[in-house]
């Protein structure tokens, strides 16, 4: 119908005013004949494929493209659900227009998107099938090709082939660059080395999903070279996934390898844009034979202490005897320069009782609880904190904030989340203890080395509960700083009058042991039942006990704090790298010792401890 009829029919409804009712009626006749005859007409010859389905996902009707798509379909038997696959609950919800489908068949993807019929939202719906198929595969191309960045570093390169007779240093060396190059030409990577022990690669993102599904083998390669040296080849590799631009890529494989070299090297660890992942990690650390680094840090951390106000320690919160005994050392040496020294001490677990009232019996020591800290720190204080290097697990995270001068000393493998910006950061993960780290500081501080007797003690107490008495982690440079410490005045009786330990502590223990279960080959997990105040030194104990247990690799012990938080302790020989399985729980540590404090009722804390040892051993 024209312009023209419109217009007349209109100008003839105010003309006769007699005939206004007829004609109008007429007129919505026509209009309506029109309308459905149209509309039947483009339902039917859509562009688009499309059905009906009522709200329990029976087909209503269905135009001929749909048809094309689903030859098998049969409009007065059939539903959605048998045909597509699709759920009439995917449809019949609030707003479903907004709510795309993605369906697949034929080797075609197809987005499927609904609209109502009429006003009753839960009687029938339209459902367009939008081809997405060439969208998708540009997509996927557009994934596949994009590049991703990575930096390889040979861990302990120099040693290695300092190791190895003149003759053979050559060929170690070839075999090392042909392993990861080989690796690099099975990707069609790009690889430079820009020094003897590190390289640079980019490779398409489509290579790095399978790079993924084989946990770095490259990593198990590299181990198989033959040396001279008593430890065998490691890698540490850090990639940039998913960054907008080349730069940013190369931003993440950079962050990604200082974690892999924070974390003791021998692992991979990948950085996407919020989320960061680590594969590897079984070795142990390679102890460094060289102290010059400890030497470097003696002098770096004298310097910022002349040239600071005052001086402020803290550790993590409720401190073992290794955090403890390290804020002890550093103040030492922050008194021996004659500055105004504080430890930040909140509250403390029974295990510390003796050593801390020992400490303020002295009255050498100044210790404050957080709201001093807060009010006497200022932009000339430097902050040194001790045993960890994440500011959320620090006695008091405010005072990162009033200072620019700030120290971390920690012996844990480092995480995504640390202290950024630190003047100075001296993180090993070689070492035993953060005390160990400290007592080499101690020798390499200043002209005078003295220390306190009950310091030296205390620092050896940290050294022992982090090693288990010399039996884990233990190094040839462990036994040199215990050894300066006993020259130092360290008497052993002493120290161990620190572990002692009250008789209903020691039944308890025994309990927990005594209640253990080995879920899997060289795996035992143990339960404390109750809630404690002091958990988490009741299930590190126990832990430490099960170790003791033949044919025991890792140790598990869960139980409860006194607000009904489960807490986790695990450790392991070495073989088992429990700080990865505690890092998925959102806890930490180290290779052979590691915690973390959850959210979630015992028995499923322990069923998915179980399960992630599963899954690091497939």
């Amino acid at each position: 119908m024209g312009e023209k009829s419109i217009l007349d029919r209109i100008y003839a409804y105010f003309k006769a005013p007699g005939k206004r009712i007829d004609s109008m009626k007429a007129y919505k006749e026509h209009i309506f004949q029109i309308v459905d005859k149209t509309m039947s007409y483009s339902i039917s010859n859509h562009p688009l494929p499309l059905c009906m389905i009522d709200s329990e996902g029976m087909f209503l009707w269905y135009n001929k493209k749909f048809a094309d798509i689903y030859q098998e379909a049969d409009v007065i038997n059939d539903g959605i659900t048998r045909v597509t696959g699709l759920k009439a609950s995917d449809f019949f919800t609030e707003d479903p227009i907004e709510k795309p489908v993605m369906v697949t068949h034929n080797g075609k993807t197809y987005k499927v998107v609904s609209s109502y019929l009429d006003e009753d939202k839960n009687k029938s719906a339209v459902l367009y099938w939008i081809d997405m198929t060439n969208y998708e595969l540009v997509k996927t191309l557009y994934k596949d090709e994009k590049s991703c960045y990575a930096y390889v570093i040979v861990d302990n390169y120099d040693e290695l082939i300092s190791s190895s007779p003149d003759d053979r240093k050559s060929i170690v060396a070839a075999e090392i660059d042909k392993t990861i190059r080989q690796w690099a030409a099975k990707m069609s990577a790009s690889i430079t080395r820009f020094r003897n022990n590190q390289y640079f690669v980019v490779f398409e993102q489509k290579h790095f999903e399978k790079l993924e599904a084989g946990k770095f083998s490259i990593l198990d390669e590299v181990r198989e070279i033959e040396t001279d040296a008593d430890f065998p080849v490691s890698l540490s590799i850090g990639i940039g996934v998913g960054g907008k631009t080349p730069q940013q890529g190369d931003e993440y494989a950079a962050a990604a390898l200082d974690l892999a070299l924070g974390r003791g090297g021998d692992q991979a660890v990948v950085k996407r844009v919020s989320k960061i992942e680590y594969y590897g990690g079984r070795l142990q650390t390679v102890e460094k034979r060289n102290k010059g680094k400890s030497r470097i840090m003696a002098h770096a951390l004298r310097q910022l202490v002349d040239q600071s106000e005052q001086v402020i320690i803290m550790g993590h919160k409720k401190p073992d005897m290794d955090s403890f005994g390290a804020a002890l050392g550093i103040a030492r040496i922050a008194m021996n320069r004659n500055k105004p020294v504080y430890i930040i001490i909140n509250s403390y677990n029974e295990s510390l009782a003796e050593m801390y009232e020992i400490a303020v019996s002295t009255g050498n020591y100044n210790f404050i609880n957080n709201e001093k800290a807060i009010e006497i720190t200022s932009k000339d204080t430097l902050v040194v904190v001790v045993d960890t290097s994440r500011p959320s697990m620090v006695e008091c995270p405010e005072i990162l904030e009033k200072t620019d001068k700030q120290v971390v000393i920690d012996h844990h493998r480092k995480t995504e989340e640390f202290i950024e910006n630190a003047s100075l950061t001296y993180t090993e993960a070689y070492a035993s203890s953060t005390s160990e780290l400290v007592t080499e500081i101690l020798q390499y501080s200043g002209e005078k080395k003295d220390i306190d007797k009950f310091e030296a003690e205390s620092l050896l107490a940290g050294i022992i509960v982090d090693t288990y008495r010399f039996s884990i982690k233990t190094g040839v440079r462990t036994f040199e700083a215990a050894s300066w410490l006993r020259r130092m005045g360290a008497d052993t009786a002493n120290v161990r009058q620190f572990f002692q330990t009250d008789i209903d502590s020691l039944k308890l223990r025994s309990q927990i042991v005594s209640s253990a279960i080995t879920p899997l080959p060289g795996i035992a997990i143990a339960r404390c039942k109750g809630r404690h105040a002091d958990v988490q030194v009741i299930t590190a104990r126990a832990a430490d006990e099960m170790l003791n247990i033949k044919g025991i690799k890792a140790s598990f012990v869960v139980g409860e704090d006194e607000e009904g938080f489960t807490v986790v302790s695990a450790r392991s020989l070495g073989e088992i790298n429990v700080q990865t399985i505690m890092e998925k729980l959102g806890g930490g540590g180290n290779l052979t010792k590691a915690g973390a404090q959850i959210e979630m009722p015992v028995e499923k804390a322990m069923n998915r401890i179980i399960e992630l040892v599963s899954e690091a051993e497939a």
